[in-house]
């Protein structure tokens, strides 16, 4: 009897732990969207001194002969702070049911990039090495303006709750792109479908 009382015991008590873990986590859990187009645009700098500003809800892309420089006004709507460290580019877009890649081979970026709870930030990168496949069909993708899908890996401030958050840069106006967001993929814990 006490063997089973007891049984009964843990097995409740790891439940309730893990309810209360789950908790936890869903407390610190960021999770990236498009900025609203209303929020005030975000300075953005580069490590070759390169500087551009970009407006709430939208991107921009600048193409010189040396670098393309991308960014995007992101905001957090979950309730802890997303810590930016890899990510994917497809020029000219995806198809919307296509999976992401691997994570081994997102392009790390140079510095972590931090968006606060509710709050608004944003992601850069760039493209240096003309060489890079990626250069030439992003150039095309922006000079076309066809659409560029980013795929964005980001956790939570101690590395863990790894996401990958997809968005879309939409042609806008003759320089100017809109950002949506399609799709997120949870890494560290089962897909909520």
């Amino acid at each position: 009897m006490l063997a089973v009382a007891t049984f009964g015991s843990v097995r409740s008590a790891n439940r309730a732990a893990r309810a209360a873990e789950r908790s936890l986590y869903s407390g610190l859990r960021p999770l990236l969207v498009p900025s609203r187009l209303e929020d005030p645009p975000e300075k953005v700098g580069f490590q070759d001194d390169h500087w551009i500003r970009v407006p709430g809800g939208r991107a921009i892309t600048e193409v010189t002969d040396e670098a393309i420089y991308l960014a995007m006004s992101l905001r957090n709507v979950g309730s802890g702070i997303a810590v930016l460290d890899r990510w994917w580019l497809f020029p000219g877009g995806v198809p919307g049911g296509a999976d992401h890649e691997d994570p081994d081979e997102f392009r790390r970026l140079t510095r972590d990039l931090y968006v606060p709870p509710s709050d608004r930030g944003f992601w850069q990168g760039a493209l240096r090495d003309s060489s890079d496949p990626v250069f030439a069909s992003t150039r095309k993708a922006i000079e076309a303006r066809q659409r560029i899908t980013i795929d964005l890996l980001y956790g939570d401030f101690e590395g863990g709750q790894r996401t990958i958050s997809r968005f879309v840069l939409i042609p806008d106006s003759a320089d100017g792109w809109l950002v949506s967001q399609s799709r997120h993929w949870s890494l560290d814990r089962p897909e909520p479908r």
